[in-house]
């Protein structure tokens, strides 16, 4: 059964800018606040698998760093002393990056910083540790020969999602309230669906990323929050410039905070419960967007329900992401091959026939998709659809039980067309199953509207504001 149970609140169950305000009051410390995280962890994370690495010595290090400057009335940086997790992912200087395989020799030289990783350091940031992923983040759910299943925090026998799935588990039980998560194909937007979080997908470049990924464009970096002012507030650390990413995107001229809360009316949006696909949306789902979207209607936005004319471009999508999956082991050995996560091991096999007629083939059908949606944006200012059709499912399942398909795409197919048009597109909660599972709304707008997302899913969030699960 779900936990839906509030537990006694404490420093951990503060967003960043509420811990921000209460440094700046003299009321709260970083190091109280790491201290608090760090007993989360030790509290909750047995029970959900989130961190695959904990530094809790170089964290209370950092926090008292920033403790220091926070008395002398000079803080340095836009997050001095929010406790934050990054996705294992990440390039982290002083910690393995291991990517959920067993095939990463965790005994070499550890000494940059991804992009984003770097922009949070430079902030000062409060960095708790690293949060699972499957293996080289390939799947929409969270588990690896490495590191096990990671879990929902509302119902520990369901899955968190993935790829980012230990991050938005830390995050909804506030073990650090902001972390960095990548998605190829939904892996910030899936999992903040099942464990009710903020996660944004920002236009591609808008975050500079390093190394380049296998998967090509289809990869961003992206925040996992407990609320959208605190991924407006942390996007405008990430898309500060880095010049190891070669197509970003110039930097914003304005803060993601300027202008959040002037609402959505007259803005014209568009609602799809089911993207016009032929795909089963669990009811439960379908009534929450619907509702979501009379809820727009009321703030003052023009809703129309109406497809987007677009089809299931999931077998290009393979193509795509099946490719950038062989490309990245590529390295490896035979006998390191048999270690792989047999999922993976299979889709790379599969991502090795093809000719690079078929990735043409794909990427043009990509390039339709994106003409498609850029149309579609001159009369609809905002998308919405479900971020996920069905509530969480078995843990430790790549697809639901009975599923015909063996493939995490069969059943989210809502996200992976957004990677393939680089849009910006959001997942805030929007409700819950009858069992306590969140919902997750997806706000999708046209390319470099990232603001417009944001001021959307602010409007939506102050008008029907929700809580994050305790543990117990």
């Amino acid at each position: 059964m779900a936990n839906t149970q509030p537990a006694q609140t404490t420093a951990a169950d503060l967003t960043a800018t509420e811990l921000l305000a209460s440094y700046a009051a003299g009321e709260l410390s970083p190091v109280e606040a790491t201290e608090a995280a760090l007993r989360r962890i030790d509290d909750a994370d047995a029970a959900v698998n989130a961190y695959c690495l904990v530094d809790a010595d170089r964290a209370l290090e950092q926090a008292r760093a920033s403790e220091q400057r926070w008395q002398r009335g000079e803080p340095a940086g836009r997050l001095d002393g929010v406790p934050t997790s990054i996705k294992d992912i990440f390039l982290t200087r002083h910690w393995p990056t291991l990517r959920g395989s067993r095939t990463t020799d965790p005994h070499q030289q550890w000494t940059v910083d991804a992009p984003a990783v770097a922009r949070l350091r430079e902030h000062n940031a409060v960095f708790v540790g690293k949060t699972t992923t499957p293996e080289l983040a390939w799947k929409g759910v969270t588990d690896s020969p490495l590191h096990g299943i990671t879990r929902n925090p509302w119902d520990p026998s369901r899955t968190s999602g993935g790829s980012s799935g230990g991050a938005a588990a830390a995050v909804a039980l506030g073990m650090a309230p902001l972390a960095i998560g990548t998605d190829g194909g939904g892996s910030v937007r899936i999992p903040a669906a099942f464990c009710g979080i903020v996660a944004l997908k920002a236009t591609y470049g808008r975050v500079p990323h390093y190394p380049a990924s296998p998967y090509g464009t289809l990869a961003h970096a992206g925040p996992m929050t407990t609320t959208v002012t605190e991924t407006a507030l942390i996007l405008d650390v990430l898309s500060e410039p880095d010049s190891r990413d070669w197509s970003a995107l110039e930097p914003p001229s304005a803060s993601f905070l300027d202008g959040l809360d002037t609402g959505v009316r007259g803005l014209r949006i568009a609602v799809s419960v089911d993207l016009g696909f032929d795909t089963s949306v669990d009811p439960e789902v379908s009534r929450a967007v619907t509702a979501a979207a009379q809820v727009f209607e009321e703030l003052g936005a023009i809703v129309e329900h109406v497809d987007p004319g677009i089809s299931d471009p999931i077998e290009d999508f393979h193509v795509l992401w099946f490719a950038g999956a062989a490309k990245s082991v590529e390295h490896l050995t035979a006998e390191q091959r048999e270690q792989l996560d047999p999922g993976l091991h299979e889709i790379c096999r599969q991502g090795l026939t093809y000719s690079a007629q078929d990735y043409l083939e794909a990427t043009n059908t990509r390039m339709l998709l994106g003409q498609r949606m850029g149309a579609f944006h001159q009369t609809y200012d905002l998308l919405l659809t479900p971020t996920v059709p069905i509530p969480a499912f078995e843990a430790g399942r790549e697809v639901p039980s009975g599923s015909a398909n063996p493939r995490w795409t069969s059943w989210t197919p809502f996200t992976y067309p957004f990677n393939m048009t680089q849009q910006p597109a959001a997942s805030v909660p929007c409700g819950h199953t009858t069992d306590g599972l969140p919902i997750g709304l997806q706000i999708i707008g046209p390319r470099h509207a990232d603001a417009k997302v944001l001021r959307a899913a602010r409007a939506y969030e102050q008008a029907h504001p929700w809580h994050r699960p305790r543990p117990r």
